[in-house]
């Protein structure tokens, strides 16, 4: 499995871990992981330790997300992200829309 969630036990923070490459072909998997939680969480978070690739999908993945938690009031934050995917991430100007470390 590419994309693993885990749910904090007070519900109030998920962690959606994705492994490997992050691009189109995780698309189901990764919206999937954010939708079938019971209950909306306080805030979300992204670990990209282990992804090794991302693409304009993913970012396209990482909005809905967002748009999803609720958008400018959502607590979204991308960490664990190696120095090429951050340098992605800053080339999009998604430290703008995401807090990023």
């Amino acid at each position: 499995m590419s994309v693993v969630t885990e749910v904090s036990q007070d519900g109030q923070k998920l962690t959606i871990s994705v492994k490997g490459r992050f691009d189109f072909g995780r698309h189901q998997e990764f919206r999937e992981a954010y939708e079938r939680v019971d209950k909306k969480p306080g805030s979300i978070v992204v670990d990209l330790k282990d992804a090794t690739y991302l693409d304009s999908s993913a970012l396209g993945m990482l909005l809905l997300l967002r748009d999803h938690a609720g958008g400018d009031d959502s607590d979204v934050r991308v960490v664990n992200s190696n120095s090429d995917v951050r340098k992605i991430l800053a080339i999009s100007n998604f430290d703008k829309l995401f807090d990023i470390s």
